[in-house]
């Protein structure tokens, strides 16, 4: 029988993973016509991590998995639901949720795939909320695991200096005395799909012939002025519903698509560069991992304290963009 009252959730684990293949600037100059000097004023990467050929998003997620386990210490076979959110998963079907699940015997765990792109940790940590929230889980596994550099045109100039591999995993548990979830946004322009998109069974879209052979395509521009006009207003939704000032958020983690585009978001938030935390540097854009990546550094780097407010904001292909508000507090009972 659901219980119909309301069942407060928070995140009590986190663990990431990359593969240990780098790809630079340098190497990318080899490649095509750029240089380590354009790559890092347009986009602030200095190198990305690759998948090797018989690696997959799965091994990616599974790795990220058992990483926030024994970083933790946390049980896994108790978890009642998978999420995982990527844009690049190993086959159509058997989704990368239910290869988590038999990898790890978790035997009662519904397990599905979420697809929102670069949002898609955001909206994935929405929908866990909401699953607990409602009484209908008690322990949520989220994931955010992508292998770009699998369906990356590296003829294009213009996007392969963006894209990495990479994965990120947290738990979220019901705790009725230690609520870590504060408020949420979520929205979608939809009509904007044309600018960043990957082709797949239908060639056509609003009319459109799209090209791209199964690769990203992306109008950078197009992408950029939606990004930095939407995201501040949504931020400030997300703080106002919450019912706090984005003075009192302690640390801003934004998708890491692109550093100037975060630089403007802040500008035009009036939110601190110094308290923004982004995985772009060294990993590049890793779309639905970004984020967790992001948190996860912070936390190693010894910025991110329980008890701190944390405001997420993923968006990108869709176009999606979704907020959220919460307390970093792993080991509170």
């Amino acid at each position: 029988m659901m219980n119909t009252s309301v069942v407060p959730s928070r995140l009590t684990a986190i663990g990431t993973y990359v593969p240990s293949r780098v790809l630079r600037n340098a190497d990318l100059e080899k490649m095509v016509e750029t240089s380590d000097e354009w790559i890092l004023q347009r986009t602030g990467i200095h190198e990305r991590r690759m998948a090797a050929d018989d690696e997959f998003t799965s091994d990616l997620a599974i790795a990220a998995v058992q990483n926030m386990a024994d970083t933790y210490q946390k049980e896994l076979t108790d978890v009642d639901l998978i999420l995982v959110a990527t844009s690049t998963p190993d086959y159509p079907f058997p989704s990368v949720a239910s290869q988590i699940q038999a990898h790890f015997g978790i035997a009662q765990a519904g397990a599905m795939d979420l697809a929102a792109t670069c949002a898609g940790f955001t909206y994935a940590l929405h929908t866990a909320n909401a699953m607990i929230s409602s009484g209908l889980h008690r322990k949520v596994l989220v994931v955010a695991a992508e292998t770009l550099t699998k369906v990356t045109d590296y003829t294009d100039r213009t996007t392969c200096i963006l894209f990495g591999d990479g994965a990120g995993a947290v738990l979220v548990e019901a705790d009725e005395e230690a609520p870590g979830f504060h408020a949420a946004y979520l929205g979608s322009k939809g009509d904007g799909g044309i600018h960043v998109y990957r082709s797949g069974l239908s060639t056509n879209m609003d009319g459109k012939q799209l090209t791209g052979g199964g690769c990203i395509v992306q109008n950078g521009r197009e992408v950029y002025k939606w990004a930095v006009t939407t995201v501040p207003v949504g931020m400030q939704v997300v703080v106002d519903r919450a019912g706090i000032t984005l003075d009192e958020v302690d640390w801003f983690i934004p998708h890491s698509a692109n550093l100037r585009m975060i630089e403007s978001i802040c500008e035009r938030s009036g939110f601190s560069i110094e308290k923004t935390l982004y995985s772009l540097s060294y990993y590049g854009n890793t779309s639905a991992a970004t984020i967790p990546l992001a948190l996860g550094l912070g936390i190693q780097e010894g910025k991110v304290k329980a008890g701190d407010k944390i405001l997420l904001y993923g968006f990108g292909g869709g176009l999606v963009h979704a907020g959220l508000l919460l307390t970093w507090d792993p080991k509170k009972a």
